[in-house]
């Protein structure tokens, strides 16, 4: 590889001492690469950034994500370096980076595809575009009180509903907002979209699993209060009457670099399934 971009997550690396380490790290490896720097994802040089052929992003969960949706047209893999809390995204953890670049460098690695979500809103005073890699959450806001969705798919009426909110995810966000609302984990390389509401009245109202291609469209049709518009938990929007918000599939990939050992399942029962149990399991 020629050019290698590394990014970091400045609020885990205060002293800036990690990136400095990694930084020695990848030159050790790749002796003849040129590194290009890339702060809190965020490239001033855009033609620098086209040249890079693999993105090292250091940081949690919330780094990789917002690095995919940064470099998702740009088709660069990411190679995830945990330095956070859970790291469930991350391929490697920071005390295996050095052998795990080695393994790159033999080409004992593969290329991951994880599907990302378009989103669409029309209507009121909006009119904006946006991409989620985990998910897309039109939520209520503070006050305890429910909202009245609608939920078209394709042209056809789904449900209507009250809820605190809808989620919409990609197999990646499955494991995320989506599960603790009682969504199903998806294995993360399927290309589907799964709708899950939040909270609803009625208790016979459970997520269901589409196909990507379909056009799903949510409504709010009461307006009790304020809603908003969040974007994998990072980005948000406070939203208005008669709005539309339009979720498709996008038309591009998440590309991330795992390497060949790399065992999914463990990882899973490593940081989602038995995390859960320790956590609930605290104080008994």
């Amino acid at each position: 590889m020629k050019y290698i971009g590394l990014n970091i997550n400045s609020s885990k690396d205060i002293n800036g001492t990690i990136l400095k380490d990694v930084e020695v790290c990848v030159r050790k490896v790749f002796q003849d690469s040129e590194i290009i720097i890339v702060q809190d994802a965020q490239a001033k040089d855009q033609e620098l950034l086209k040249k890079i052929q693999m993105m090292i992003t250091l940081g949690g969960d919330g780094t990789i994500i917002r690095m995919g949706r940064m470099l998702y047209d740009y088709d660069i893999p990411i190679f995830g370096v945990n330095i956070g809390n859970l790291g469930f995204l991350a391929s490697v953890e920071k005390h295996e980076l050095e052998k795990a670049l080695v393994e790159i460098k033999n080409q004992n690695f593969q290329v991951e595809e994880r599907m990302l979500l378009s989103c669409e809103i029309t209507g009121g005073d909006k009119n904006l575009k946006c991409t989620s890699l985990n998910d897309i959450v039109l939520a209520k806001g503070a006050l305890a009180r429910m909202m009245k969705y609608e939920i078209m798919v394709d042209g056809k009426l789904y449900a209507e509903f009250s809820a605190d909110g809808v989620i919409a995810s990609t197999p990646t966000g499955s494991t995320a907002y989506a599960l603790s609302a009682g969504g199903p984990i998806i294995y993360p390389t399927l290309n589907l979209i799964e709708i899950v509401p939040i909270c609803p009245q009625s208790p016979g109202l459970r997520p269901i699993i589409l196909d990507p291609k379909s056009i799903i469209e949510v409504r709010i049709k009461d307006w009790k209060e304020s809603a908003f518009l969040t974007i994998d938990g990072q980005e948000y929007l406070k939203l208005h009457a008669d709005v539309c918000i339009r979720i498709t599939e996008s038309g591009y990939k998440c590309k991330l670099v795992r390497l060949n050992n790399y065992d999914y399942f463990n990882v899973l029962r490593d940081k989602i399934i038995w995390r859960t149990r320790e956590i609930n399991c605290k104080g008994e």
